[in-house]
């Protein structure tokens, strides 16, 4: 307990760093995009495919993929039933809402997770692939089919290529090829696509607290229901039943118990708040539900990992 602790903590002093250094004024609220992309673009592609490329496909798709994924549904299917069900909001708003309730921060906070506190980057990679080949493009049709954004349908070639165009998807993909295929990756070629990588993890913690540290007196993020219903379910119910489904239904114990626990509990990835900006609807209840989301993730994961490691 106390090494997988110690490896959380390393994370939250990073991550405290980028805090600190914002608030400082060393780095500003600008450069939170640039490493962001840094991180998403090429370094965390990079740490993706070496990880993937060179683990056990068995222990990937494993009884901890199917914990999340049953995670991911039951809150789905809460958030539309409560959102559109009882409150009556209308399709695009209950997307944006279960999105916010569901869609985790897999790229640039789950990976550091994995390594550090669970010691294993490839378990994060199928969740990437799921949120970005299955929820996003079901998302994408949903709100197209609302004729939101533009005010134009977009192509179905965009909405089943969008994935794809993906550094994260392209990089798991890769990962899993080279992975089925048996091939051992040259030294040659690994050696800088290893060098990259290991700037995800410090890039990407770095970012993250830079984007604490941003004032957010400009954002208003009101008691609403729907924000209150997306960080409830997302803060609390969604680890809550990836632990009991792990527990007591798949019969998870220690570290196996730990991990699909500890990555349903990801705060709301910031994805969700491009995606409603771009077909504008449920802005601010994406916004909200980040932050917050953001906010609660260290404690609540800290918890989780006090409880269960």
């Amino acid at each position: 307990m106390s090494s997988v602790l110690g490896a959380f903590f390393t994370l939250v002093a990073v991550a405290v760093l980028g805090y600190v250094v914002g608030r400082a004024g060393v780095l500003r609220s600008d450069d939170e995009l640039v490493l962001s992309r840094l991180a998403f673009y090429v370094a965390t592609p990079a740490l993706l495919f070496g990880t993937v490329a060179r683990a056990d496909l068995t222990a990937i798709f494993s009884p901890v993929l199917l914990t999340s994924l049953a995670g991911v549904l039951v809150i789905v299917l809460l958030s539309v039933t409560v959102s559109a069900l009882i409150w009556h909001r209308d399709r695009a708003q209950s997307t944006i809402g279960a999105l916010a309730a569901s869609y985790v921060n897999a790229g640039n906070l789950g990976v550091p997770v994995a390594v550090y506190v669970l010691g294993d980057g490839a378990l994060v990679a199928p969740i990437v692939l799921f949120q970005l080949l299955v929820m996003a493009p079901v998302a994408f049709a949903v709100l197209d089919g609302y004729r939101q954004g533009s005010g134009r349908r977009v192509s179905l070639r965009t909405v089943l290529t969008r994935p794809v165009r993906n550094p994260l998807t392209v990089a798991s993909l890769l990962g899993l090829l080279v992975a089925a295929v048996g091939v051992d990756p040259p030294t040659l070629l690994m050696r800088p696509i290893e060098l990259v990588g290991a700037a995800a993890v410090p890039v990407a913690l770095i970012a993250y607290g830079l984007s604490l540290s941003a004032k957010t007196s400009n954002t208003r993020l009101g008691p609403g229901p729907d924000v209150v219903l997306a960080v409830t379910l997302k803060t609390v119910l969604q680890p809550a039943v990836a632990y009991a489904v792990g527990r007591w239904v798949l019969g998870l114990e220690g570290h196996a118990l730990l991990a699909p626990t500890l990555l349903a509990a990801l705060p709301t990835a910031q994805n969700v708040y491009v995606y409603a900006v771009h077909y504008r609807t449920g802005q601010q209840l994406a916004r909200s539900s980040v932050l917050l989301t953001t906010l609660l993730s260290i404690p609540t994961m800290t918890l989780i990992t006090g409880l269960l490691a």
